[in-house]
């Protein structure tokens, strides 16, 4: 590696870069004008527009007390002392007879809605008993869901109601005699008397909560009435000479211990995260583009490969450029939307940012914090936009394929800005969101002691995915068929002949990805069904139907996806799913491995536990099933080990490692047949040791040249979660692990059967020597994959096609 050369290719794209002035506009000038005249522009919007008024008519005005302390409605709307603001009474227009109609367009439809007053009351009143009686029917019959008889009933009964409010956006009906009653309530409890005020005699708030009008104009409607209610308790406890502290004998005392500096923290944890994030990979969109798709549509790309600087050397040069971009990107429109935010909330009189007051900007080392986080999460959106644009075409490509990349962060980002959404050892090694997490939580408070906790491990594993998305970045310039793809047409019914007659003999890497696509999108989709019969089977108190239906889901969704996809587009099919004697040796390590892994992999997870979320409550059920009495062993072997050995073995190691392995690249195919592997399983805790068995089990898979080898190891590993979950707390087993001897490797507890350490070391040293010894042994040539161009790993580019491009 020689640091000239990519000093040299650096420079020489920065200068390309910064002639470009769309470029310098995006990175320099757009960060500087964007926020002020956004910050303007939501000022001038605020001055000159005023919030449109709703629509409120009321029924029964006549009935409301007439108290003058207790007057709801005052000269034609309501009382402005029940507003938040009494600059918010121009906000609900109250309609309340027909006088009041002559200055709205919609004067007709209002006075027809006043006009059939007696109908909506009865329509209410329907309406009303219905639901009473639907409460009593839920409360009797609770396992029916929600399916009134009646319901049908109810939902006619609301349709001709809202045909008979059409014009409103809410209707507040007072039921007849409703402030004398008040008045007569307020002299009873004056005088000391029993009485309570029937629930029939509230008044009703009829809103449509599908349309926004609506819901808008039901909110101001409930915090009107909501105070007006305070106002009606006040003056009764008034007329019975009550203190008026009494409906809150407790009434504490607020005391906000936050200072000014910690507000303005906080206020900047709450959007300085999302901005970096975004901007970052924003910032490193555009010139990735540039620096490798419009370097081949300029047709420079040639020049660039014949000088003397090595393909990782332009690799890493480009990468800096772009790095280098990303990271200005996100300082800029950092500090100009701080400064504008903080210019807003000093001149602010009304609105949110008046609560905020002058805000301080970050602290000195709040601002160290952002820089020395950026590093690394901009270095992996450079690295990780310069290998899908060095992929790409042409710059629309490259576009293409960039944008989910910046749709994923973004969704990534409102994750982790979402309320009580805590950095927790889960999202410490997870892209983006540890990066975002613990710059939320130093934003808030740059001393916590929590962020000094997690700022190595995200630092170490932010660091660590550069790195990955760089090599891939670097692999991908490597490959000419990647740099010299010229542009394709896609005819659908070609591509579809192509893909039944031109077969090969094992998958490609494509239809492996496809297999596993397939068997996720199988596993979303049937989730509702799954859950309903979940749901249903709950019922049994035999667990019967819940282990059936564990059956159907490996059959269905797991294991015949693959195997349809080995009939339809594979020529070998025992060589696709390696269906042939396995080594013995190889045979032998799959039947004893499981019993040395298995008290270490139970023990990490022991360890790890405080680490992941809480279990799910149906995999608890499951394990609740597996350590029942009510189903017979085999029963239980073939659900949880039989099942899934055969049929995750069939779609993982089976179709799907063989066309990973395509590229010949054993480590890197068991690899991602692992992680996929560990995605499929869903469940945090299940996916971390499903994808450390999986590296095991591919391993396993390419030694042996046979998926019986891996069928056996996945057997008896499940096999033996099942037997000591179900025997666990039996009285014959906890006696003999009581015994002497057995107290030197087992220990018996509330938690179930517990290993300890002689028996731990003894495990780890079984299980290294067996590991090593199938890592030394050299691979059964039957299972590497069958490649016809030897030229070329994955087989895309023919002999003439390399001949062009200048490959020999």
């Amino acid at each position: 590696m020689r640091w000239k050369n990519i000093r040299l290719i650096f420079t020489r794209e920065v200068r390309d870069q910064l002639r470009d002035r769309r470029t310098l506009f995006m990175v320099a000038v757009l960060p500087i004008l964007l926020y002020p005249a956004l910050g303007l522009g939501m000022v001038q919007m605020m001055l000159l527009f005023n919030v449109q008024a709703r629509t409120v008519v009321v029924l029964g005005a006549d009935d409301l007390p007439t108290a003058p302390q207790l007057r709801l409605i005052q000269k034609g709307n309501f009382n402005a002392r029940y507003f938040e603001s009494p600059s918010e009474v121009s906000t609900l227009q109250v309609i309340a007879d027909e006088e009041s109609t002559k200055s709205l367009k919609q004067k007709d439809q209002l006075k027809r809605i006043l006009a059939n007053e007696a109908d909506i009351r009865g329509l209410v009143s329907q309406i009303r008993e219905l639901g009473e009686l639907k409460d009593t029917w839920l409360e009797e019959n609770p396992e029916s869901g929600d399916h009134f008889p009646q319901q049908s009933q109810i939902q006619k009964l609301k349709n001709d109601l809202a045909d008979l409010t059409v014009g409103a956006d809410v209707v507040l009906l007072i039921p007849e005699g409703f402030g004398d009653r008040i008045h007569e309530l307020n002299q009873k409890i004056a005088a000391r008397e029993s009485t309570e005020l029937d629930s029939n005699d509230r008044p009703y708030v009829i809103k449509n909560s599908a349309d926004e009008k609506s819901m808008v104009a039901a909110r101001r409607v409930r915090g009107i009435l909501d105070r007006w209610e305070e106002a009606v308790l006040e003056q009764r406890l008034v007329e019975a000479s009550l203190p008026k502290s009494l409906p809150q004998p407790v009434n504490p005392i607020q005391v906000d211990l936050a200072e000014d500096k910690q507000r303005s923290a906080f206020v900047w944890s709450q959007f300085f995260p999302a901005i970096l994030v975004i901007m970052a990979v924003t910032g490193a969109f555009y010139p990735a583009v540039d620096l490798a798709a419009g370097e081949k549509e300029r047709g420079t790309m040639e020049t660039l490969l014949i000088s003397p600087a090595a393909r990782g050397e332009i690799v890493i040069g480009k990468f800096l450029t772009v790095l280098l971009f990303s990271m200005s990107t996100a300082l800029l429109n950092l500090a100009s939307m701080g400064f504008t935010s903080r210019y807003m909330a000093s001149v602010a009189q009304n609105g949110m940012l008046e609560k905020v007051g002058n805000l301080a900007p970050p602290s000195a080392a709040a601002i160290v914090w952002m820089i020395v986080l950026l590093i690394p999460l901009a270095s992996l959106f450079s690295a990780l936009c310069l290998s899908l644009a060095t992929f790409a075409r042409s710059t629309k490509e490259g576009q293409y394929y960039l944008t989910p990349l910046l749709l994923v962060t973004m969704g990534l980002t409102v994750f982790c800005l979402s309320p009580g959404i805590e950095i927790s050892p889960l999202h410490v090694f997870l892209p983006i969101v540890g990066v975002a997490l613990l710059l939320k939580e130093v934003l808030a408070d740059p001393t916590s002691t929590l962020a000094i906790t997690y700022a190595l491990p995200v630092l170490l594993g932010s660091v660590g995915y550069s790195l990955l998305a760089l090599w891939w970045a670097i692999e991908q310039f490597s490959k000419e068929t990647v740099l010299f793809r010229e542009a394709e047409r896609f005819d659908l019914r070609l591509w579809l002949r192509h893909l039944f007659r031109d077969k090969e003999a094992t998958p490609s890497f494509v239809e492996a990805f496809c297999c596993f696509g397939l068997i996720m999108m199988l596993q979303f989709f049937s989730m509702q069904f799954m859950q309903q019969a979940a749901l249903a089977s709950a019922q049994d108190p035999t667990g019967i139907r819940g282990l059936q239906l564990l059956l159907i889901q490996q059959v269905a969704l797991v294991a015949t996806p693959a195997l349809l996809m080995g009939v339809m587009f594979t020529t070998d099919f025992r060589r696709t799913f390696r269906l042939r004697m396995p080594s013995w040796s190889v045979l032998g390590v799959a039947a004893i491995l499981p019993f040395f892994l298995h008290p270490l992999v139970k023990e990490i997870m022991t360890l790890l536990d405080p680490f992941f979320p809480p279990l799910p409550p149906g995999v608890i059920r499951a394990m609740q099933t597996m350590s029942s009495d009510q189903q017979p062993l085999w029963l239980l072997l073939l659900a949880f080990a039989v099942a899934p050995a055969i049929c995750e073995e069939i779609a993982f190691r089976g179709f799907i490692l063989s066309g990973l392995s395509r590229s010949r690249r054993v480590g890197l195919a068991m690899a991602l047949s692992a992680i996929a592997f560990g995605m499929m399983h869903m469940i945090p805790q299940q996916v971390f040791y499903a994808s450390l068995m999986g590296l095991v089990l591919g391993l396993i898979a390419f030694r042996g040249g046979s998926l019986l080898p891996p069928i056996v190891f996945h057997f008896l590993f499940n096999a033996l979660n099942v037997v000591i979950t179900r025997y666990a707390t039996s009285e014959p087993v906890v006696a003999t692990l009581e015994s002497p001897v057995m107290k030197w490797f087992f220990q018996t507890g509330e938690d179930g059967i517990t290993y300890r350490w002689p028996l731990l070391m003894l495990a780890a040293v079984g299980a290294t020597i067996g590991i090593g010894w199938l890592i030394s042994k050299r691979s059964d040539p039957r299972a590497m994959p069958v490649v016809t161009d030897p030229y070329a790993a994955d087989s895309t580019t023919k002999p003439m096609e390399r001949s062009a491009l200048g490959v020999s």
